[in-house]
Formats: structure tokens, C-alpha cells, sequence
């Protein structure tokens, strides 16, 4: 029985890629023909974050926070290189790449297709997007490479505290606008809720399990039980997301794609140039996998308030920073699977 539910995972996690194609069209498909169900989810919201989506994306993040235990924490100062090239290359180098191919995109190569007002509000959400390094789901991306979880989160929560002073400089001086507004509250909750509340919960079960039970059994027993939920999860945050944007991809194609070109071609920029510093510098696999996924990915929820903020919620701005929902997880997968495939 239990060879038969192991053989069901492996096929399930091999062909991953399909599910998650799946689930996007069912999630476009679910919104377009059944509007109703994403505009209830929509009013389930505090702070700009889906209620609905952040459980789910605790019951991805779970798993990967049951390995974490502050020994383990404590010992991330001793090998510091990581995190050097993961500061260096979220703020020193991605804003401005980011801008940079944007611009040389929207504003030069797909100028005939793109007005260049549009393009220029496009740049706008691509800028938030670059100057927002991931919170949540690079946990996930983490898990999916066998990063060190302790690693992982030392790294995450670094890179928010930058991003508390970091953010608002980055996006004035980009985008020459005086008046940044910045949603702290999206901001603080998404630390609270995809960081601290999962990292707390896996912790303390790790405790508890391993004094009743003992730490084999915790180990080889109790966190494959949790292997499935963490995809189900994935596929059914995708399913939300795809569900709330449908009408956007929907009702503008061709910008979306012109959009994305750019967008992709950023986050293989940024996970090589972490991915490839971190090989040089001889870090291990399991730090330099979850480097590459956080300046890959973007904290997507903070971009898309920001932009909501700043220009509108029906602002180029804003359909640009949820192009970058739209293009991440597939990419995210590619480059998951360029990690495993090169780790020694």
C-alpha cells in the first residue's frame, strides 16, 4: 500500500509541469465562465493579501518549515557567503536589470506593437516587481531544490528587512516619482503570515513530534506525509491566481506576452548571476539553489498593492505587476529544474 501511494507522489511530482498547466487553464476557464466564485473570494481579503490563497500557501511553506530547527539557524553565520551574494544581487543588481530590459523592450523593441504612454506605465509595475525580492513562495522553490531550510529563511527574512529601507529609494529614483506610497500593511502582514506564523508552527511540531516520537521517526515518517499537500497546494494557489486574472488575460493577449518577454528573461538573468556566484564562491547546492529562487522571484502581493497605490488598480502599472504573477511559477519550474540538474 504503501509503495503504491509513494509510485502515485513520484508520478504526480514528475510530471509537475503538466499539472501546473492545467491548473492554469482551469483557473482562467473557472473565472471567465463562473465570475462569481473569484469575486467572493476577492471580498476574503485583509490588507490587500487573499486570505484563502495565504492558507494555501502555509500548506506549501509547512513542510519545508518542519525541517528548521535554530540550531541549524545559528550555524548560517558560520558559511555567510550566501546571503552576501543574495543582498548583492536583490539590490545592487536587479532593480536595474530589471529596468534596464524592461525599457529595452517595451519602450525600443516592441514599440510599434505598445503606445508609449502604455509602456511606460508597463515599465512602472516592472520596476515594483524588481524592487520586491520574494517572501512566500520561495520556500517552495527552496523545497523543490533541497535548499537548507534553516538557510532559506535566514535569507528571506534578511531581505525584508532591506526591503523595509530599500524599497521606497529604489522605485523613486527608477521611476523619478516623489510621492511613493508604500502599503506597509501588505507589506508587515506578508513577513507575518508567509515567514513567522509557518516558521513558528514548524518548530514547535518539530519539538513536539520529536520528544514523543523521536527524531527517526520524525524524519523518515512524519515529513513524507506532508509531500503531497505541499503540491496540492502549489496547484491550487495557481488555480486561484489564474481564477482572480482571467478577464486580464483574457481581454489583453498580446500585451501580456509582450510583457513577459522581458520579465522572463530577467528572472534567468538573476537566478544565473546568483546561481553562478554562488558556484564560484564553492557554496554548497543546498545554499546556492535557494539564492538563485529569491532574486528569481518576486513578492508579487507587495508589487501589485504598490502599483494599486500608486497608479490604480486598473492601471498599465498594475496589469504589468500581475503579468509577473502570470509568468512566475512556470518559469520558476524551468529553473527548478535547471538547479536539480546541475547540483553535484
Amino acid at each position: 500500500m504503501k509503495r503504491h501511494a509513494e509510485e502515485g507522489i513520484s508520478f504526480f511530482q514528475r510530471y509537475l509541469t503538466v499539472w501546473v498547466l492545467l491548473c492554469m487553464a482551469a483557473g482562467v476557464l473557472l473565472g471567465h465562465f463562473v465570475p462569481a466564485l473569484p469575486a467572493a473570494l476577492d471580498r476574503v481579503t485583509y490588507a490587500r493579501i487573499s486570505l484563502p490563497m495565504a492558507v494555501l500557501i502555509w500548506v506549501m511553506i509547512y513542510p519545508m518549515m518542519l525541517k528548521v530547527d535554530f540550531p541549524s539557524i545559528r550555524n548560517v553565520g558560520k558559511n555567510p557567503k550566501g546571503l552576501f551574494v543574495t543582498w548583492a544581487v536583490n539590490w545592487l543588481v536587479k532593480p536595474f536589470t530589471m529596468y534596464g530590459l524592461t525599457a529595452l523592450f517595451l519602450l525600443g523593441v516592441f514599440r510599434t506593437f505598445i503606445p508609449q504612454e502604455l509602456a511606460a506605465g508597463y515599465l512602472a509595475g516592472a520596476v515594483l516587481l524588481g524592487a520586491a525580492p520574494c517572501t512566500a513562495m520561495v520556500f517552495v522553490w527552496s523545497r523543490l531544490t533541497n535548499g537548507d531550510p534553516a538557510y532559506t529563511v535566514v535569507q528571506v527574512a534578511t531581505n525584508d528587512l532591506i526591503l523595509l529601507v530599500a524599497f521606497v529609494p529604489i522605485v523613486r529614483f527608477l521611476l523619478g516619482v516623489s510621492q511613493v506610497t508604500v502599503p506597509f500593511d501588505t507589506l508587515f502582514l506578508s513577513v507575518v503570515l508567509f515567514v513567522v506564523i509557518p516558521l513558528a508552527g514548524g518548530v514547535l511540531t518539530r519539538l513536539l513530534v520529536t520528544r514523543r516520537r523521536g527524531r527517526d521517526y520524525f524524519e523518515t515518517v512524519f515529513l513524507r506525509k506532508f509531500d503531497p499537500a505541499a503540491t496540492v497546494g502549489l496547484l491550487l494557489t495557481l488555480v486561484l491566481i489564474f481564477m482572480g486574472q482571467s478577464e486580464v488575460i483574457l481581454g489583453n493577449p498580446v500585451h501580456i506576452l509582450l510583457i513577459a518577454v522581458p520579465l522572463i528573461l530577467q528572472t534567468f538573468l538573476i537566478f544565473f548571476l546568483a546561481y553562478g556566484a554562488c558556484k564560484l564562491l564553492k557554496l554548497p547546492h543546498a545554499v546556492a539553489a535557494p539564492a538563485g529562487m529569491i532574486g528569481a522571484s518576486n513578492f508579487f502581493e507587495l508589487a501589485v498593492a504598490a502599483a494599486a497605490a500608486l497608479f490604480g488598480t486598473a492601471s498599465p502599472a498594475a496589469l504589468a505587476a500581475t503579468v509577473g504573477v502570470l509568468t512566475e511559477v512556470p518559469v520558476m519550474l524551468t529553473l527548478v529544474k535547471i538547479a536539480n540538474r546541475t547540483a553535484p
